[in-house]
């Protein structure tokens, strides 16, 4: 089975430079590949990378070539956006959240705070709220 194109989304956490965690986002369902940096920059090469891997993937398993060209490539831009050096994990881990759930946006900056000690409470009791 090839798993890879039977998921509905699939998550990947990428360090920008070493320093700033962002994420990107393939939905096969909509042939999108959307990346999310609460620093609102522009990081095409992430998803392209993203596209010629899903192509290089649907050649290796199902020996047909992959239409690339039918798949969008988006920057997200309206999100919340990190405010100050060390959030950027957590906006992160949100957006993976909010996107699994597909829910709207609904948090800021201002909210950080407690998503770390909600983030530190799940790792520690081994479950989610």
């Amino acid at each position: 089975t090839w798993v890879l194109g039977s998921l509905r989304k699939q998550w990947y956490q990428r360090r920008v430079r070493g320093m700033h965690w962002c994420l990107a986002v393939i939905d096969n369902r909509n042939t999108t590949i959307t990346y999310y940096d609460s620093l609102l920059g522009d990081n095409h090469q992430c998803t392209a990378s993203l596209r010629d891997y899903m192509v290089a993937e649907h050649l290796a398993k199902k020996k047909t070539p992959m239409n690339a060209s039918s798949w969008k490539l988006v920057i997200e831009k309206d999100l919340p956006e990190q405010l100050n050096g060390c959030d950027c994990g957590v906006f992160a881990c949100k957006y993976a959240e909010y996107v699994s759930q597909d829910r709207p946006f609904d948090f800021d900056q201002s909210d950080m705070p407690y998503f770390r000690r909600r983030m530190i409470w799940e790792i520690i009791n081994k479950t989610l709220l």
